[in-house]
């Protein structure tokens, strides 16, 4: 792998020799802790094994997608592609993605012939620091680069948290929130199919984070289990995701064990490029709880 292709290559899924009703793929997965599949590499690999079967024209404009199981890193990942409808303007493909025969995600994209319409976005906050001026973090169940000598999720993105106290520019945001600079470290090809699928690649690295914070978790805290269950993502601009792109995330309501977050993506000159949400399973340990008569039990 080159320095500018590796993340390319690690998101395509190539072409499989079995056949069903489906468009068949196969992909592997990069190295994380726990063994488990990233799932915004399984974000990206689904979305460009579906415009695989698309016309060049008509780009990605959304998805969305079910994580069912946790995949397994050490296998390969199967992607079929159903061609639901390819209309005058709108292609629309449902993809599932198998491990050992079991379906581990689902989604549904949509492809659009790009056309003109009405036109509003929402401004990008200012008075942030710049990401040049922040330190690079490690996403969220990532290794030290290297450390496991093949690639990890740190080795493909830089990262840089804007400070809390840097928030207030965003005003009355009705929910915990998070800004990030995020991008891709090393430079990628051209073709805006791949920078839609690396910007949902990155989508899920950090989107987490308001959740964590507003409740003094950590990622991978002892006794705290969190999972992804659906994500949505929706493309309005072209951009490039090799270049600093600002999130900036909002956490609307938590509960039942479930948080949703939602989230704008923004270029460096505040061009509102897309727009996001996720719901997540958060599960914490129970406090102890009384009884009637005044004794205690363990939560369960």
């Amino acid at each position: 792998m080159n320095g500018e292709s590796d993340l390319v290559d690690a998101l395509t899924p190539g072409t499989a020799e079995a056949r069903t009703v489906d468009d068949v793929f196969v992909a592997t997965a990069h190295h994380m802790p726990g063994g488990r599949v990233f799932g915004g590499q399984v974000l990206a690999q689904a979305l460009l094994a579906a415009s695989r079967t698309t016309e060049p024209l008509r780009k990605a404009h959304s998805l969305h997608g079910y994580f069912l199981r946790a995949g397994d890193l050490r296998k390969p990942i199967t992607y079929g592609v159903d061609r639901v409808r390819d209309g005058r303007s709108f292609s629309t493909r449902r993809v599932q993605a198998y491990q050992d025969g079991l379906s581990i995600f689902t989604m549904i994209a949509s492809f659009q012939q790009p056309s003109r319409g009405v036109e509003h976005q929402a401004t990008a906050p200012k008075g942030l620091p710049d990401p040049e001026d922040l330190p690079s973090q490690a996403p969220p169940g990532a290794e030290p680069s290297g450390k496991c000598g093949s690639r990890t999720l740190q080795d493909y993105l830089d990262v840089r948290l804007v400070p809390a106290e840097a928030l207030d520019t965003l005003g009355d945001h009705g929910g915990p929130a998070r800004a990030i600079w995020i991008r891709a470290r090393r430079k990628l090809p051209d073709d805006p199919m791949v920078h839609r699928a690396v910007l949902a690649y990155l989508s899920d690295a950090y989107i987490s984070e308001p959740i964590l914070t507003a409740h003094g978790l950590v990622w991978g805290g002892k006794g705290t289990t969190m999972a992804s269950l659906d994500h949505a993502l929706w493309w309005y601009r072209e951009g490039r995701a090799d270049e600093w792109l600002l999130t900036v995330q909002e956490s609307p309501t938590a509960g039942s064990s479930r948080g949703l977050v939602t989230g704008r993506i923004h270029s460096r000159d505040g061009t509102l490029l897309a727009a996001t949400a996720q719901e997540l399973m958060v599960r914490t340990p129970e406090p102890p709880t009384e009884t009637t008569d005044g004794k205690r039990l363990e939560g369960r």
